[in-house]
């Protein structure tokens, strides 16, 4: 999954949670308060989950003991 993916789908999801929040009758400063919060975790959530895998690390340069 992409990076931009993630992150429309993290959004829409805040504009839900803000909107029904506003309808519900809770304060504007809270909900701009929390819509920040939670894009900041849907910003290090979507870097978490699409970043590359990091390889493995071979101390040895890759030759097993039988290779000898």
């Amino acid at each position: 999954m992409s990076f931009a993916l993630y992150l429309i789908g993290f959004i829409i999801v805040i504009v839900g949670l803000a909107w029904g929040a506003m309808v519900a009758g809770v304060p504007q400063t809270y909900i701009i308060i929390g819509a920040v919060i939670l894009f900041g975790i849907g910003i290090l959530s979507a870097v978490k989950r699409t970043r590359p895998k990091d390889p493995p690390a071979h101390t040895d340069g890759g030759r097993r003991a039988d290779d000898y």
